[in-house]
């Protein structure tokens, strides 16, 4: 009898362990490290700044990274389909200075000269991202190693374009409504980020394009059983990380209000972060628009944190690299912990 009284309890404990180590194993699967992070960085930046968490703040935070979290969308589509680039940086300068350079050489009405230059932007990026899908899909070259070639090709199309010097003689309307012009208290590039963030949620997840990214990434040999042609996708997934690119570009070039052949270097590892923090495999297949921006504006708060706390730009490089780390070591964890979850043994 005292047996048994002393046992009986233990069962229930055991199970109870269990559920809540199930449910935190499922929940770290689903959204990974990014709520860590982030009330983490919240704390630790407001605890350095009396600014930091004020509205003027943030919203400046939201207008000046809003073409990180463009480019961000732009490498999230590359990682889905089980790809990287690291052109995203290259393209956001070559863009900057073929639109500086298109706005300057029209000396017709500024808002004609503002559309011929947002036009061969967006053409420049289209352009870079089919050069990236001819290695990847047609030529079958690593993503990483064709990405990095062409990222030192367009890094120095736009430095002799410029000759290393910046470009200006853009029509003064282009920045003052793309870069600081306030819709409904938010900037303009914010509510363009928010427009090019649904309209690439609606094409993620509603059409069949998205759904075959989706599963190229994750199994591109059944994919391929299934009837889904991979050079197609991929050429796709890689002309659309270019011209959401350029997109980030245009509003970056009207932020800083000239063309710019040295911006965009500190992206490809900025987008890459973001995304894999916000839950983006690395392995390609897995991911959510979602999330891939709540990735994009933790990395902006850590740099807008970083410049009101006066930390070098030195220092910041070595702390987006060891975002970049925990980032990543948190997506292998994550497969480990997803696999045994399918298993049952967690």
């Amino acid at each position: 009898m005292s047996q048994a009284t002393i046992t009986e309890p233990t069962a229930p404990a055991a199970g109870s362990r269990n559920g809540a180590g199930t449910f935190l194993a499922k929940a770290f699967v689903r959204i990974g490290v990014l709520p860590i992070l982030l009330v983490g960085a919240l704390i630790i930046f407001t605890l350095m700044s009396d600014n930091f968490l004020t509205t003027s703040n943030l919203v400046s935070a939201l207008r000046q990274n809003s073409y990180i979290v463009i480019a961000t969308l732009a490498q999230f589509v590359v990682l889905l389909s089980g790809g990287f680039d690291l052109s995203i940086g290259s393209i956001t300068a070559l863009v900057s200075v073929t639109t500086a350079t298109a706005m300057a050489g029209q000396h017709g009405s500024p808002a004609a000269a503002i559309a011929v230059g947002i036009l061969v932007g967006l053409l420049t990026g289209l352009v870079c991202g089919l050069v990236n899908a001819l290695g990847v899909a047609a030529l079958k070259l690593n993503p990483f190693i064709i990405t990095l070639a062409t990222a030192s090709v367009f890094q120095g199309i736009a430095l002799r374009v410029t000759s290393g010097v910046p470009v200006y003689g853009m029509p003064k309307e282009f920045s003052a409504n793309f870069g600081f012009k306030n819709i409904f208290g938010l900037g303009v590039p914010v509510w363009i980020a928010i427009i090019v963030a649904i309209a690439l949620w609606v094409f993620m997840s509603r059409t069949r394009a998205g759904r075959h990214i989706y599963a190229v990434g994750s199994n591109p040999h059944a994919a391929k059983l299934s009837g889904v042609r991979d050079w197609r996708v991929l050429t796709l997934a890689y002309c659309s990380a270019g011209v959401l690119t350029a997109m980030g570009s245009v509003l970056l070039t009207a932020r800083i209000e000239t063309g710019e052949a040295n911006i965009g270097s500190a992206l490809p590892l900025q987008t890459i972060a973001a995304a894999v923090i916000g839950g983006v495999s690395l392995r390609g297949g897995t991911g959510s628009v979602v999330n891939a921006i709540l990735g994009a504006i933790f990395i902006g708060l850590v740099v807008n944190g970083m410049d009101l706390a006066q930390i070098t730009s030195y220092y910041q490089m070595i702390v987006l690299g060891v975002v970049l780390v925990i980032a990543v070591t948190a997506d292998r964890l994550r497969q480990r912990v997803a696999a045994a979850v399918l298993a049952g043994k967690v």
